[in-house]
């Protein structure tokens, strides 16, 4: 059912998507969800100040907007019923060294790292952390907040807590914006959670719930 979400015409209320999200969420969790996105969108503007970053356009925008929101405005960009960021929580290569495989660095870590500031390592902690407890606690909730498909979620969910800790610290280059190169994707969600209006803020969550459904339908598809 969640894989086929879809906007209800006469759904207007800008707590339309959260409370949808609470449906199948439990309230500790997305609070807990609502705070990691506030950790990773401050990661986002921490990183568009670094110089290199400057060519990158969506770190640009994010971080010109970031910059202009207020407390309350920033709760309302992190309140997405889904994580902000990624963590190749779909590859299950990436972890396939739980069962005693381990991955060399060159195939664990395919091309650069988005994040190169020293925070990215805490908040890729955070990451891992807050994936493996849903994997074991909350299995069909993970898939579609994390865009994580079944096989991904029983690796992960199967991981111990020290596990889990060392990829963190070891892995944390794995992190990265969710969909990077849409620029206009983020570039609505913080303009409407800077205006506040309820049913453009609506339409900037239930777009992403759409891409991350598509994402999760493509993992799960027979190659």
């Amino acid at each position: 059912m969640l894989l086929h979400c879809e906007v209800e015409p006469g759904a207007r209320s800008e707590q339309f998507q959260f409370n949808l999200a609470s449906s199948w969420l439990r309230a500790e969790t997305l609070e807990s969800l609502v705070e990691l996105n506030e950790q990773c969108l401050e990661l986002l503007a921490e990183q568009a100040m670094v110089r290199t970053a400057q060519s990158n356009l969506m770190l640009r925008q994010i971080g010109e907007l970031w910059r202009t929101l207020d407390a309350s405005a920033r709760r309302r960009a992190a309140a997405c019923p889904y994580l902000l960021v990624d963590a190749g929580f779909a590859d299950p290569h990436r972890w396939r060294w739980i069962g005693g495989d381990h991955v060399s660095d060159r195939e664990s870590l395919p091309g650069a790292s988005f994040f190169t500031v020293p925070r990215a390592v805490t908040v890729a902690r955070l990451v891992f952390t807050y994936a493996w407890y849903l994997a074991r606690t909350q299995n069909a909730a993970a898939r579609l907040v994390l865009g994580m498909p079944g096989h991904c979620t029983n690796i992960i969910g199967g991981c111990t807590l020290r596990q889990i800790h060392e990829l963190a610290e070891r892995y944390s280059g794995w992190l990265k914006p969710r969909w990077p190169a849409r620029v206009k994707v983020w570039r609505e969600l913080l303009l409407a959670a800077a205006s506040g209006e309820g049913i453009a803020l609506e339409r900037a969550r239930m777009h992403g719930l759409q891409l991350l459904a598509a994402e999760l339908r493509s993992s799960m598809a027979p190659s």
